[in-house]
């Protein structure tokens, strides 16, 4: 397709950044030659997207090493988001400073406690010696620009937000979820009462595996749920997380599902 006439839109993050909403997530390209990757991240930004989302954990630091090699010529000029999983301070500092080394940069603009999904993770953020301190510190330091999380479980959620002055928050935006599973609004509501950006995950997720099929088996063995894949079931799915008060989505991580939520959000 004639790059002219497919731009993906931005909305609002905060601090007037804009992001597209579409977001690049690492693993896109874990499993590519760099070449193709690079390829693939240069047609992904010449389109408009500013935003590369990523993680350490990503198939054991593929996903950073090549997204950061592919990012270098556009770093200056996207919206880097990165995790951790670590909930002590010096894990986390340990794996900030590793990210910075990867993008060869001395910042990422957002930094995320990665999948808080309990109590527990809670509790070891906020404690004496957690993550928490490490995320601010840096914050000081200028090697991090904003704060957040991403929610896998809502009453954690919650509560990290009412502890912590964070800037956004990345949850499941997904049909299924809201209007079966409850799970989503009320993190919404929280994230808005607090003035903090929302980012969705899950746009495109149909539901799990089945857990007899092997990764190895599975059509997209990059993705950990089922993506949707049927063109009229994804632009319904994806229209739905986008009516949503959010500001951008990140498709699953499979090169295919990113070509068509591409192809689907610059659509008239």
């Amino acid at each position: 397709m004639d790059g002219a006439t497919f731009s993906v839109p931005r909305r609002a993050y905060k601090n007037g950044i804009e992001l597209s909403i579409i977001g690049f997530g690492g693993i896109v390209i874990c499993g590519l030659s760099q070449n193709e990757a690079n390829r693939r991240v240069a047609q992904a930004y010449d389109r408009g997207v500013n935003y590369f989302d990523c993680a350490p954990s990503y198939f054991d630091g593929e996903a950073e090493i090549i997204l950061g090699e592919a990012l270098r010529p556009h770093r200056n000029d996207v919206f880097l988001a990165e995790k951790t999983m670590r909930r002590d301070a010096n894990g986390a500092r340990e794996e900030l400073e590793l990210t910075l080394q990867r993008f060869a940069t001395d910042h990422v603009d957002l930094y995320q406690f990665h999948a808080v999904g309990s109590m527990r993770d809670v509790d070891a953020i906020l404690a004496p010696g957690g993550a928490a301190e490490t995320f601010f510190a840096a914050k000081k330091e200028g090697k991090v620009r904003h704060l957040g999380l991403s929610a896998h479980h809502p009453g954690a959620a919650i509560r990290l937000m009412d502890a912590l002055e964070l800037d956004s928050v990345l949850f499941p935006v997904n049909a299924n979820a809201w209007e079966n599973g409850g799970f989503g609004p009320h993190i919404l509501a929280k994230a808005k009462s607090k003035g903090m950006a929302r980012l969705a995950l899950k746009a495109l997720a149909f539901g799990e595996w089945p857990k007899d099929l092997e990764q190895s088996e599975r059509k997209y063995p990059k993705c950990w749920y089922q993506p949707i894949d049927d063109r009229e079931m994804a632009r319904l799915a994806l229209r739905y997380t986008l009516n949503q008060e959010i500001t951008a989505a990140i498709p699953p991580g499979d090169e295919r599902i990113f070509d068509l939520a591409m192809e689907l959000a610059s659509a008239p």
